[in-house]
């Protein structure tokens, strides 16, 4: 029998809303389940690999079902990595204050999105989205998982830092990122990234954004990015499908300096919850589209984890 774990969550987080809010959960080692309803995932933890079911039977509660039994520690590295990747951190006064400032997603309940289980793992999807189909981001990171991780999961610092770069060419289809990838990747087993620097009230914005700028494989879309899965939505990361929505969707015209210019000028009123404003009416596009996230399966056209 697997452990079965309770863990709570602040009363307005909706799984199905809020897990279908960013692009990473169809990415592996994460997905969700249509039919059932749930979130699924592969953790990499102390007696190695656990795959994961979570789901959502009553308010503020979220019951996760291990396929094996777990020690405490471990059960604490579960309870953690569903904190990270549904923010069950950020308060429903967080929340409201985004609400105040846009009002237009109080009713839908709107706020938090999905991120990835840890800062390593969002910031190789990050780098993987970049110049390039979503069609190739979902394949790099399911080769990154069948080659490289664990039972499937998603692999170690110290594991990406030891491969070689013809093997993530090859076998991960990752292209020209392969040195920049285990750069990143050697960063994080010296101790050079800071989680808690960057995640810190206390440190600013811009030299948050500046040091993401100085790492291997990012540049001002990517630390952009990487900005709001840090919890700092003040920053806009623009590229051809942010341009692609302001001509298709809001009817934005000239040229695209002229477009990204006009988007910029669109979210600023927003102020630290611009990013949030700016993705949400993206991914409503998405689901007139294609209709409700929670309900797209493996076949359903997939909206883009982020813009490129």
């Amino acid at each position: 029998m697997g452990t079965r774990l309770s863990i709570a969550a602040p009363d307005d987080l909706s799984l199905p809303r809020d897990a279908n809010s960013y692009g990473y959960i169809r990415l592996a080692p994460d997905r969700w389940d249509a039919d059932r309803q749930c979130l699924c995932s592969v953790l990499d933890l102390d007696n190695g690999p656990v795959r994961l079911e979570v789901a959502q039977q009553e308010r503020g509660q979220l019951r996760a079902v291990a396929d094996r039994a777990l020690s405490r520690s471990e059960q604490s590295s579960v309870r953690a990595a569903m904190t990270r990747m549904l923010r069950l951190d950020e308060t429903e006064d967080d929340i409201a204050a985004f609400h105040a400032i846009d009002p237009r997603w109080k009713t839908s309940g709107r706020g938090r999105l999905f991120r990835s289980s840890s800062l390593l793992m969002d910031m190789v999807r990050t780098v993987t989205s970049c110049n390039i189909a979503w069609s190739g981001t979902v394949l790099m990171n399911e080769r990154f998982c069948a080659v490289l991780g664990r039972g499937g999961a998603f692999p170690s610092a110290l594991r990406l830092a030891r491969t070689r770069p013809g093997t993530l060419r090859s076998r991960c289809r990752v292209g020209y990122r392969d040195t920049r990838l285990i750069e990143l990747a050697k960063l994080f087993t010296r101790g050079e990234i800071d989680e808690a620097w960057m995640t810190d009230p206390v440190t600013p914005d811009d030299a948050v954004f500046a040091f993401l700028k100085t790492l291997p494989g990012f540049g001002p879309y990517a630390a952009a990015n990487m900005m709001q899965l840090l919890g700092r939505y003040g920053f806009l990361a623009i590229d051809s499908e942010a341009v692609r929505h302001g001509k298709q969707t809001l009817g934005l015209t000239g040229s695209e300096r002229e477009i990204v210019s006009q988007l910029r000028a669109r979210y600023e009123p927003f102020g630290t919850h611009k990013f949030r404003s700016y993705w949400f009416e993206l991914w409503e596009a998405y689901e007139k589209a294609h209709g409700p996230g929670h309900l797209w399966k493996p076949a359903t056209p997939r909206a883009k984890a982020s813009a490129r």
